[in-house]
């Protein structure tokens, strides 16, 4: 029993020592690396550690469904340097830019557009931030609602398919990454409806922060609009080629890419050296994200020895909180660790440690045979509390100390100080937190799409 407790002690004192080194900046792989190995060396001994090391790297690198995630950074690289970006916001522009506040309703539209082809969030925001930021300045936005909008607009690529960190989620629980594409679609569109709609309030209780302009001419608008048709043929075949069961998102990956490709060299706007430069960036992207993964391995690997993840589910289940209290409660660390931590350690570093938490409180691997827990399979579980935790997460990508989407968006809008940025974003921040309350009072808007297309 002692010997149980003096190794549960030293794990949480091991998540403290992470914690400090991520605050203090150390990168996130490297921080997880030295607590992981530190920590099995300190259980075991060092010689564990060296037999992890010689084979960890390989046994998760050569996941296939890892694969996929160079293919969509890619596929988001090539489409910035061919000019789909541009595209997207001349478009949304032509369509909304009349309204009142209407440019920042076509940034928001533009940036869930971006994220469709992309699936990161850093770069929908500073993508869409270089295009979009001009033209706000032109029509006199404010500084707030200009960068605040932007900064707000880059975290729907987190959660619209296809979505790097949903891609990771899914490997880490086991669940079927076709499936959580399909789960996110409505709650995507649902975050920018309520962006669209935080925008209209806005500009109505303080109408000079969101001008009204002219709009364009007939022949602009009808240009504009054909401008979006390959973000739409691209989007169009690689999520439908996934749903309709023609391939996997490997493969799916790998035709969006050779679609932007063909694009961008047809349309002239993706030059050799424009293709080399998406090339590094993707490589040096994927590097970071198969780093980080090593180090959430090692860690998990050195946790899971000491006991620390089961006993923390056997010490919640034990208090007799209801589920729903302990997934609130599961929410509120996700957005505290947000201030701390990007989005795609986060859900390597936590989900782990948190899942095994929520199958025991929802009755083991199916449902406890009295109908309590959750009420719902694994299966839909792990929906469910993967939509909740993307979304929570994007909390972290506009909040401080952090917010790297603020960092991201303030880099690129000179004169506007950061504090304005982040006050732009906090009407946004309210609008996703009543998304994670509707998402997570009715279960259903998650899991209705996947029941519907049979995936």
């Amino acid at each position: 029993m002692n010997l149980m407790a003096d190794t549960i002690s030293l794990g949480i004192v091991s998540l403290l020592v992470l914690v400090f080194l991520i605050a203090i900046r150390v990168p996130i792989a490297y921080a997880m690396i030295l607590v992981g190995g530190v920590g099995i060396a300190l259980v075991n001994g060092i010689a564990p550690v060296f037999n992890q090391l010689k084979t960890l790297a390989y046994g998760q690198f050569a996941i296939y469904d890892l694969s996929v995630v160079p293919m969509f950074i890619l596929m988001g690289a090539l489409a910035s340097k061919a000019g789909l970006s541009t595209a997207l916001f001349r478009a949304a522009n032509a369509w909304l830019g009349w309204l009142r506040g209407g440019t920042a309703m076509a940034a928001i539209a533009a940036c869930a557009g971006f994220g469709a082809v992309c699936g990161s969030s850093l770069a929908t925001a500073s993508t869409m931030g270089r295009v979009a930021l001009p033209e706000l300045r032109r029509f006199k936005y404010s500084g707030s609602l200009a960068t605040g909008s932007l900064a707000a607009g880059g975290v729907l690529g987190i959660l619209i398919p296809p979505s790097v960190v949903l891609i990771i989620y899914a490997i880490i629980v086991e669940a079927n990454i076709v499936t959580m594409f399909a789960a996110a679609l409505v709650p995507g569109i649902l975050a920018v409806i309520l962006f669209l709609l935080t925008i209209a309030v806005i500009v109505q209780v303080r109408p000079e922060s969101g001008p009204r302009h002219s709009g364009v001419d007939a022949t602009e608008f009808r240009q504009a609009t054909a401008g979006v048709i390959p973000v739409l043929v691209v989007f169009g075949v690689v999520l439908g080629g996934i749903y309709g069961g023609f391939y996997n998102p490997t493969p799916a990956a790998a035709v969006g890419v050779a679609l932007v490709w063909l694009y961008g060299t047809a349309s002239g706007q993706l030059k050799l050296r424009s293709l080399i430069d998406a090339l590094k960036e993707t490589a040096r992207m994927a590097g970071m994200i198969y780093l980080i993964l090593l180090g959430a391995e090692l860690m998990k690997i050195y946790l899971s020895r000491i006991g620390l993840p089961q006993a923390t589910a056997d010490w919640i289940v034990a208090t007799g909180m209801a589920p729903m209290t302990v997934m609130v409660l599961l929410l509120l660390a996700l957005v505290a660790l947000g201030c701390l931590m990007d989005s795609l350690s986060m859900i390597l570093l936590v989900i782990p440690f948190f899942w095994p938490v929520l199958v025991d409180l929802n009755g083991g691997l199916y449902m406890s045979a009295d109908g309590s827990g959750f009420g719902m399979s694994t299966e839909d579980l792990k929906i469910w509390f993967g939509i909740l935790a993307l979304i929570v997460v994007e909390l972290g990508l506009i909040t401080p100390p952090v917010g790297m989407n603020v960092f991201v968006i303030s880099a690129l809008a000179k004169g506007i100080p950061m504090s304005e940025t982040f006050r732009g974003v906090v009407p946004f921040f309210g609008a996703e937190v009543a998304r994670v309350a509707v998402l997570a009072a009715f279960p259903a808007i998650s899991l209705w799409l996947p029941r519907v297309l049979g995936v």
